[in-house]
């Protein structure tokens, strides 16, 4: 599967010269564990075709290294999570094979710079979804089955001082995914009535439910198939869709278990390392 596909700009002046420079930039930052200031700042001119063309820069250099696309990402679909970071629509990123960790097991905590977690409903698709014009129906009748979901957000831009363009350059803030081992027909339940309840360190984080992702996570499947297919780019069978989480991220750090457990959906833990490990 190919990358997003292809955005040209239209509005700004940000020229493919400074667009190669902020893929650069980005790749950088994951190889060095060094953040990099905003590229709002350094780019001034960006657009949001700017934004994605950039994603896309990194994902196909991820490719070309061997990186497996397995799904996508919906971020800032929530008010929470729009509130917490000062914009005001959605965006997308791209899951590879190598975001993908075991539920229960050790993380190394060393690959991120800055980490987050969110609780989501995930979908693992049993068909393909392409648009524009998927429907609500359609896209209930691609969903394989839900299950519990961790997404560990990251951040390559210093501090989280970032606007849209920002994150959706830095692949929409994507880090990492967990994914619980139960598996729910789309059927047997509604998610936009699911509540969550997030513990960390045995604590309690956070709640929230199913409808705080664009009233329904499937609006969020519904968007991303249809911004996507404009673009060239199919949802395909088996691969996973991360709508959105359900309440605000919270930081987490060497040596945090952080715990999300859905009523009807069962849970799922991530352990981040206590250990530091090589980049």
């Amino acid at each position: 599967m190919k990358a997003g596909g292809d955005y040209v700009n239209h509005r700004g002046d940000t020229t493919s010269r400074e667009r190669a420079e902020a893929v650069e930039l980005l790749l950088t930052a994951y190889r060095s564990g060094e953040p990099i200031d905003p590229l709002s700042e350094r780019f001034p001119t960006l657009t949001v075709d700017d934004a994605y063309a950039i994603q896309v820069g990194q994902v196909q250099q991820w490719q070309a290294d061997g990186a497996l696309i397995k799904g996508h990402k919906v971020g800032l679909s929530s008010a929470a999570m729009q509130r917490q970071l000062g914009v005001d629509q959605p965006d997308f990123g791209h899951l590879t094979d190598k975001m993908f960790f075991l539920e229960s097991q050790p993380i190394d905590s060393s690959r991120f710079l800055a980490p987050k977690v969110e609780p989501e409903i995930a979908f693992v698709l049993g068909k393909s979804l392409a648009g524009p014009g998927v429907t609500v129906a359609e896209a209930m009748a691609a969903v394989a089955f839900v299950t519990p979901a961790l997404e560990i957000i990251d951040s390559r831009i210093r501090d989280w001082k970032i606007k849209l363009v920002d994150t959706i350059a830095d692949n929409a803030s994507s880090g990492g995914v967990v994914l619980g081992s139960t598996a729910t027909a789309l059927s047997e339940v509604d998610v936009r009535l699911i509540g969550g309840v997030l513990h960390r360190n045995g604590e309690l984080a956070g709640t929230g439910a199913g409808g705080a992702v664009l009233g329904s996570p499937l609006n969020a499947l519904v968007w991303l198939a249809n911004i996507l297919g404009p673009r060239g780019v199919m949802l395909e069978a088996g691969h996973v869709v991360l709508p959105g989480s359900i309440m605000a991220a919270i930081p987490v750090a060497a040596g945090d278990v952080v715990t999300a457990a859905f009523a009807g959906l069962g849970s799922v833990t991530a352990k981040f390392s206590k250990e530091v490990g090589i980049r």
